[in-house]
């Protein structure tokens, strides 16, 4: 059984010398994470936080969701973290999170949406023989009880905000659509829901059964020719800036490692290291 993820899926569409390197090769980056990446990590994991206490039937203050914010950025903050960013330093960074939690806390106070789960993990079956599955988590999933429908919320802290087009033609959620729809019963309504706090907004969307039904084919027909490609060559584009290879990519007139150590390796000599 082979089990892909959207974040693997889109990383071979990004650039197939970086799946390869990711997923192929196993390489382990120097660097493993961006200071954006960081933030955003931050971010959700103070609302996974903020919202298991809503399902506890308590509303933290404002300050405690800050103060948990702030807790979760110091246990993950690594001092050499890259800044792409010229005219940004940690702090613009960190304060961006802040704005980000004391806007939604604003919007969304008391959180009566009737969530259901947070960070639930889904696997959906793709070709109906178990061969090729899709796993994922559900940033929060709620069930709005005057429209009878299933919200699929997803939480961005990225700094482009997408026209409904593109949103209506994401595939991420929409494959969240169908893990719900096969949990709760096909003929459940689904709604999707961004939430893109860079610009303090919401946008929805919704799949017909003969979308979904589509994205199915399309996503396994997309499985079939990672595994059958043979020449992993890069692409260059504005994301090489973010991304974590690019100190060994040959694209950039860089030279891959002559071997790539496997992950049991790279921890035994992370351990004796520390």
């Amino acid at each position: 059984m082979e089990v892909y993820s959207h974040s693997r899926l889109s990383t071979f569409e990004q650039c197939k010398l970086k799946f390869k390197f990711r997923y192929i090769d196993k390489i382990i980056p120097d660097i493993e994470k961006t200071i954006e990446s960081h933030l955003g990590n931050s971010v959700h994991k103070t609302l996974e936080w903020l919202y298991k206490n809503v399902k506890q039937n308590r509303i933290p203050e404002i300050d405690e969701v800050v103060s948990n914010y702030a807790k979760n950025w110091k246990e993950d903050f690594e001092e050499d973290i890259p800044i792409v960013r010229r005219d940004m330093n940690v702090s613009d960074y960190f304060n961006k999170g802040i704005k980000f939690l004391v806007n939604y806390y604003l919007n969304h106070k008391p959180f009566d949406d009737n969530t259901i789960e947070v960070e639930k993990e889904i696997l959906i079956n793709l070709d109906g023989k178990g061969e090729y599955k899709i796993r994922g988590f559900i940033d929060r999933l709620s069930y709005n009880l005057k429209t009878g429908e299933y919200e699929v919320h997803d939480y961005k802290t990225s700094n482009n905000l997408p026209s409904q087009e593109k949103i209506d033609n994401d595939r991420q959620l929409a494959l969240y659509s169908i893990a719900i729809k096969e949990i709760f019963g096909e003929d459940k309504k689904v709604i999707l829901v961004w939430h893109y706090l860079s610009f303090n907004k919401k946008i929805h969307s919704r799949r017909t059964d003969e979308q979904l039904k589509k994205l199915k084919t399309e996503t396994l027909n997309l499985i079939k020719e990672i595994e059958s490609t043979a020449s992993f060559t890069p692409t260059k584009s504005a994301l090489c800036n973010w991304c974590e290879y690019k100190p060994i990519c040959p694209a950039w007139g860089n030279k891959p490692p002559a071997r790539q150590l496997t992950l049991e390796e790279y921890y035994k000599i992370k351990e004796k290291k520390s």
